[in-house]
């Protein structure tokens, strides 16, 4: 609970055995008030490991319903938890859960609806080992998404992101896709709808364990990310009545 607003971390799970327990034990409980863990039909012991960390709640998709799909169950159960502040942590441990409540107090505070931790901010993202083609497409990606949306992110395609309540019970998050490509499909939907992005330095992992995805889905992705730029921005001069 941070200013009488309930806090609700989300964590959306795929094969994270190994990271689970390190990343759950970082989770600030003086700040969070409930956790729910969404295993997107794992083949290894994501469930069991969660179970054994006492995770109150724990959901388990009986198919695999992609990134998109599972971050969709984590927010709708977030908000039937009547979370006021929901944040998304990934449980392979790219991310540290001790920026929580530097995320937390920004909305808390009415400053921003929405905060990212960035990892273009400052050097993390190359420091904690991010691939350099990686780096490149996040750069090239990220200055043409600013261009069509006409803002000024860092970086749009880190999984470190928080939102005040009105966020997810404004932005129709259900439409968007059940894979990676969701991500930017909200943030145009976040923009469209008025809402700002505050962004903090986050520093980043890059190891075996740590969730990725090969060149040829990275390369899928870099193509959705572009197309839901450019209908963004014709819709935004009229050209096109659809978002997405």
């Amino acid at each position: 609970m941070y200013n009488n607003k309930k806090v609700v971390v989300v964590m959306p799970a795929y094969k994270a055995e190994s990271t689970l327990e390190k990343t759950f034990k970082e989770i600030p409980f003086d700040f969070v008030d409930e956790v729910i863990l969404v295993d997107d039909n794992s083949p290894d012991n994501t469930y069991e490991v969660a179970k054994s960390l006492g995770i109150k709640h724990i959901i388990r998709h009986d198919v695999n319903k992609g990134y998109g799909g599972n971050q969709k169950t984590c927010y709708t159960k977030a908000l039937e938890l009547n979370a006021d502040i929901v944040i998304m942590v990934h449980p392979d441990y790219q991310y540290t859960p001790l920026l929580l409540p530097a995320m937390i107090t920004i909305i808390g505070n009415g400053l921003y609806p929405v905060v990212f931790g960035s990892r273009i901010l400052g050097k993390g993202a190359l420091k904690g080992g991010m691939p350099m083609y990686k780096y490149i497409a996040n750069r090239f990606l990220t200055l043409f998404q600013n261009i069509m949306l006409s803002q000024k992110l860092s970086e749009y395609h880190t999984g470190y992101r928080a939102f005040s309540r009105k966020v997810l019970e404004k932005v129709p998050f259900h439409k968007c896709d059940d894979d990676f490509v969701f991500d930017n499909e909200m943030i145009a939907q976040i923009f469209w709808h008025g809402f700002e992005i505050a962004e903090i330095t986050c520093p980043t992992k890059y190891f075996e364990e740590a969730s990725s995805i090969n060149f040829a889905r990275s390369s899928k992705y870099g193509l959705g990310v572009l197309r839901v730029s450019i209908r963004y921005r014709l819709a935004k001069w009229g050209i096109s009545w659809k978002l997405l």
